[in-house]
This record gives C-alpha cells, structure tokens and sequence, in this order.
C-alpha cells in the first residue's frame, strides 16, 4: 500500500473486560463503534495502541499528511503514548477485539495501563487494513518468543496447516506462565522459564542446539533486542536462512519502557 493512498483503520475503544491468562499476562477485550471496521485487518499483525495520559478524556489520534506524507502529531499536552501490539484477535458477533499484554510492573506505559484498566477506560487503536499473509506456507517451522512475542506465535500455531512440523520455543517467567495454544501441525513446544525477563535468556542457546531443516523452512523470532540480533546473525550466518526465510523482530530493548 503507498502511502499517498495510506488510510488506517482507527478508533476509540473502550473496555468491556479483562482477564489474567496467567500471572504475567493480561487479556483485555475492547469494544467500539467502528469495530467492524477492523474485519480487514490481518490478526497477528502489528497495531499502535494509543494510551491517554492522566487527565485526558478521549484519543486524540495523529493524522497523515497525504500531500506532505508524513504524520502529524496532537499538541503535546493531549498527545496520548503510543506503543506497538499485536491485534491477537476479533469477534465480530460480540463485536469485541482483544490484546495481550505482558506485565512487567509500572515502569512500562503499556503494562500499567492493562494493570490499571477497568470496563470503560478508554483505549485508541490504529492498524492498516487490508488483506495480508502473516506467514508463508512451508513444511517446516521454527518460532521463538519471550513473553513479547507470545501473542503472534499464538496466531500462527493457530493458523498452520496440518501436515506442516516445526519447533516453538518461549521463554517465561515461570512455570505458572506457560499457556495452552492450540495447533493443528506437529510441533515441539519447548518453555523456558526466567524470573529476569532481558537477562540470561536462555532462548539463543536452546535454538542452537537444535537439528534445523535445511530446506521449505521459516522461521520468525519475537524477543528483546540482543537475543534477536543474536539469533539472526546465527541463522543467517550459520545456518544460511534467507531474507524470504527468516523473520526477526525486537519487540523490546532492556532499559527502555515500552
């Protein structure tokens, strides 16, 4: 999509419940006037979730310039914290969309937010509609997580084919922080457990030793940044994944609070 032609699918949610999946993690349920709005949009892609800051009663969104072709912010003083999600789900018969978010005290904006919601706080939500592949289809499947990533890898164990293979690796606080995804393919769940999430991830080391598929393979890692640079430069270098092969996304940084 151009960005001359760019229009985002946008809107004022508001909260109709939440739940603890599991000690860690939060799902919060939104609903809205222009929910339907979302049904093009692909589940599991990235979505900007716009929080408003104290004393603020509604989202202001930024708007895109089409002529200059850049975004142009709200005046500071009611200019909400944006962060990146993934949209993990939507039921247009409840007419409901749901986030997952992974807590980790009030340091993060995101994290207190979900901690703190209660039905009818206000949440914005932009995402580009349109139809998309989340993921190729192939034989063979390697997907590693922290808790940042759990939702996306969620959508695609949900999505392969039966038939297809592969490897899903995710690291956690703790063993009450594993959960149930379903997955119609053959695949080897592996739950590393860090009370410390940022320092000694075990994730790198646990997919090195790995036996990987030299061929009709993908893989796509969700982690903070230095394990991800860490395993992409493994499986490029290493291991000879290509650009179409492998994809790898720093979700977070150690010491920055998203």
């Amino acid at each position: 999509m151009s960005t001359k032609d760019f229009k985002p699918v946008q809107a004022t949610l508001r909260v109709t419940r939440k739940k603890y999946i599991t000690p860690h993690y939060i799902r919060v349920w939104l609903t809205g006037e222009n929910i339907d709005d979302f049904s093009d949009t692909v589940v599991g892609e990235h979505n900007k979730i716009l929080i408003p800051n104290k004393g603020v009663n509604e989202i202001h969104f930024p708007h895109f310039d089409t002529e200059k072709r850049r975004w142009i912010q709200p005046d500071e003083s009611v200019r909400p914290i944006i962060r990146t999600f993934t949209h993990r789900g939507i039921d247009l018969n409840t007419k409901e969309i749901w986030i997952d978010f992974a807590v980790h005290g009030n340091e993060s904006p995101a994290s207190s937010w979900a901690i703190r919601a209660t039905k009818g706080s206000l949440l914005g939500v932009m995402m580009k509609s349109g139809e998309g592949q989340l993921f190729p289809l192939v034989e063979n499947y390697l997907l590693v997580a922290d808790a940042t990533g759990i939702p996306v890898v969620s959508v695609i164990l949900e999505n392969l084919p039966k038939g297809s293979k592969g490897t899903c690796i995710i690291e956690v606080h703790s063993a009450e922080d594993v959960q149930e995804i379903s997955t119609r393919a053959a695949v080897d769940f592996h739950w590393i457990f860090n009370s410390t999430p940022g320092q000694n991830s075990g994730l790198a080391a646990a997919v090195k030793k790995l036996v990987l598929p030299e061929q009709d393979r993908y893989a796509y890692i969700a982690a903070e940044q230095r394990t991800v640079k860490e395993l992409r430069e493994y499986l490029r270098k290493e291991k000879s994944y290509t650009t179409d092969e492998l994809e790898a996304y720093a979700y977070w940084k150690m010491g920055s609070s998203e």
